[in-house]
């Protein structure tokens, strides 16, 4: 009796779950954002908001959770219920770079979330504060060279793909350059502009306006091609660095153990907002690259990133300042 009233109380739960996932959503949905406003993790996030809440038929809210590298937000993101009312904009840093680069986290990116759907990739983009006398990834490392020590190079935070870029960077050419990591872009691109710091090698869509403004020096991108938007700033990797390659992307977690179900709506949902062709456009607009695929393609991405990170950490000794 008593195994027959565990397995009743187990199929009702069950069947609880289903009736709440075939209802979803009935209120509110939270999407937490890692890092600051004005970030390529915020951006996008706002652009696909209106329009899932539009589809879902509930208000879509933002969540800015920012700190230490996106650990305070996807910490906190983990910790919510699995039930698809909280979200996360999950980028590069958060969700790959922090499992590489932190021993211990008091959440795992990989096995704490499912992953829901893919939103947005893009280079990373080498700029320099316009003072700095260099023109090209050639003349910035003779001139790293011979002033070592004397460049400061800002990101986001500890282990954002700002941080591990230009570790690779360093570790690739030999030069010696200060990490200033700061909470967010934002700040770390107004220090960049006044002079604070030299150089960051940082998500492109919060630099490019600030680019095509000319408050800042364009070397280089960091994808293995030249990204379409700026077809006259070369790649890394064709100024000297071959094999130099790393990619920014975007897109939506939901703690582990969420419904299927909702899952697989949400990644319907949002596959058809990033096909619409004003949404491409305002992507390509502000320096990304749409990007559709299933759960599982984003699952396979985190996976060979995580992956490509640690080895990247492990062969630049880059740690945790």
């Amino acid at each position: 009796m008593h195994a027959n009233w565990k397995w009743l109380a187990g199929a009702a739960l069950c069947a609880l779950a289903a009736g709440a996932a075939a209802q979803y959503p009935t209120r509110p949905i939270h999407i937490v954002v890692p890092s600051a406003p004005g970030d390529g993790s915020d951006l996008t996030a706002r652009l696909i908001s209106d329009k899932l809440a539009a589809v879902l038929g509930q208000p879509v809210i933002i969540d800015n959770k920012l700190g230490a590298g996106g650990v305070v937000g996807t910490e906190f993101a983990a910790r919510q219920p699995a039930d698809g009312y909280t979200l996360i904009m999950a980028n590069a840093g958060s969700h790959a770079i922090n499992a590489a680069l932190y021993s211990k986290l008091s959440y795992d990116p990989a096995k704490d979330f499912t992953a829901v759907a893919l939103v947005s990739v893009s280079p990373n983009m080498m700029s320099v504060n316009t003072s700095l006398p260099v023109k090209s990834v050639a003349e910035f490392i003779a001139y790293a060279k011979a002033n070592p020590g004397a460049i400061n190079y800002a990101s986001g935070g500890n282990g954002s793909s700002a941080h591990l870029s230009a570790e690779l960077f360093k570790s690739m050419t030999g030069i010696k350059m200060n990490h200033v990591p700061y909470k967010g872009s934002t700040p770390a691109l107004t220090d960049l502009i006044g002079g604070q710091v030299q150089v960051m090698i940082g998500n492109l869509p919060p630099m490019l306006p600030h680019v095509k403004g000319g408050k800042l020096r364009a070397l280089a991108v960091t994808t293995l091609k030249r990204y379409p938007g700026l077809p006259d700033v070369p790649t890394v990797a064709e100024s000297g660095l071959a094999g130099f390659e790393t990619v920014a992307w975007f897109g939506l977690f939901a703690p582990a153990g969420t419904p299927k179900e909702i899952v697989a709506r949400l990644n319907r949902e949002v596959n058809a907002i990033v096909s619409q062709p004003e949404v491409r456009e305002r992507l390509l607009g502000l320096g990304m690259e749409p990007a559709l695929g299933t759960p599982e393609d984003y699952t396979a991405r985190q996976a060979a990133d995580i992956a490509k990170w640690k080895k990247v950490v492990a062969e630049s000794g880059a740690k945790i300042d």
